[in-house]
């Protein structure tokens, strides 16, 4: 049972963190969308929660030129803003972690220079039960199809079991990112 426990605390944690973003952004007006790994726990638990598997920060798509208004509304919301190994990230004042950092990835910008294509531009956001605003499940595809790394693998595999990737967003997918989710798929 501490297991158990011990998950639904660290998911609990990952969602006051991203909603004590919400909270800040909104005051501030910056445009948001949750990406990565909470991003594809939040779809899939909508789904299916006993599919969902937890992750261990909260990754946030925002645009480049947001990034002042990000360093006051963190201030005020007991974030500080670091840059750290080449990355933007929120951590918490109080108890600053790697497990309840905020890493920023840029829209419409490479994430790693030989990535395939860069951050979608995601002008549609989709509201989580717990209101938080998360990239479309197309765009997710996109950006773990992208950065192939196991766990976008993983996550790839929970998005496609319960059924999220439809033939639409299969089609909208570059030749070279359908393979590789032909790739995962043919790895079940």
């Amino acid at each position: 049972m501490a297991t158990i426990a011990s998950y639904d605390a660290h998911i609990e944690q990952l969602v006051d963190v991203a909603e004590r973003l919400k909270a800040a952004f909104d005051e501030a007006g910056v445009d948001y969308r949750i990406v990565g790994g909470l991003a594809v726990f939040l779809h899939v638990r909508d789904r299916d929660p006993l599919a969902a598997r937890t992750t261990r920060d909260v990754d946030v798509a925002v645009r480049r030129n947001d990034l002042e208004q990000i360093r006051a509304a963190a201030a005020g919301s007991g974030f500080e803003f670091r840059h750290a190994a080449g990355v933007d990230m929120l951590v918490d004042r109080e108890s600053p972690s790697v497990r309840s950092a905020v890493h920023f990835v840029f829209l419409n910008e490479k994430v790693q220079p030989d990535y395939l294509e860069p951050v979608p531009a995601m002008p549609d956001a989709v509201r989580s039960t717990d209101g938080l605003l998360l990239g479309s499940v197309a765009d997710l595809v996109t950006m773990k199809l992208t950065s192939f790394r196991l766990k976008d693998q993983v996550h790839i595999q929970d998005i496609d079991g319960v059924g999220l990737i439809t033939d639409e967003m299969e089609q909208g997918l570059s030749s070279e990112l359908r393979k590789r989710l032909e790739q995962v798929r043919a790895q079940r």
